[in-house]
């Protein structure tokens, strides 16, 4: 299984998400210092309902939480955007 196919598991596993996309911009930092392991830098945008009444550190933390087991051999960088169902929506529109 790939990065992205690994952390697109473990979050769906820990958030149960209904939209989740995660674009691995790895190729974008070659030669970054941090990327010299072989770690990644991905883009995350999970919409979740467990993100409800939630602030958005706290959000963070629980996608963090998702992957931490590949932190930081397989992920160098994780930008994340995380919303309720609700905020997709509203986004959208």
């Amino acid at each position: 299984m790939d990065r992205v196919e690994t952390i697109r598991q473990l979050i769906s596993d820990a958030l149960s998400p209904t939209q989740l996309d995660i674009i691995d911009e790895s190729h974008l930092h070659k030669g970054h210092p941090g990327a010299a392991s072989g770690a990644g830098h991905f883009n995350v945008a999970v919409v979740s309902q467990k993100f409800e009444s939630q602030a958005t550190l706290a959000r963070h933390r629980m996608v963090y939480a998702a992957v931490d087991a590949l932190m930081p051999t397989e992920i160098h960088a994780l930008s994340i955007k995380a919303l309720t169902p609700e905020e997709y929506l509203s986004a959208k529109a």
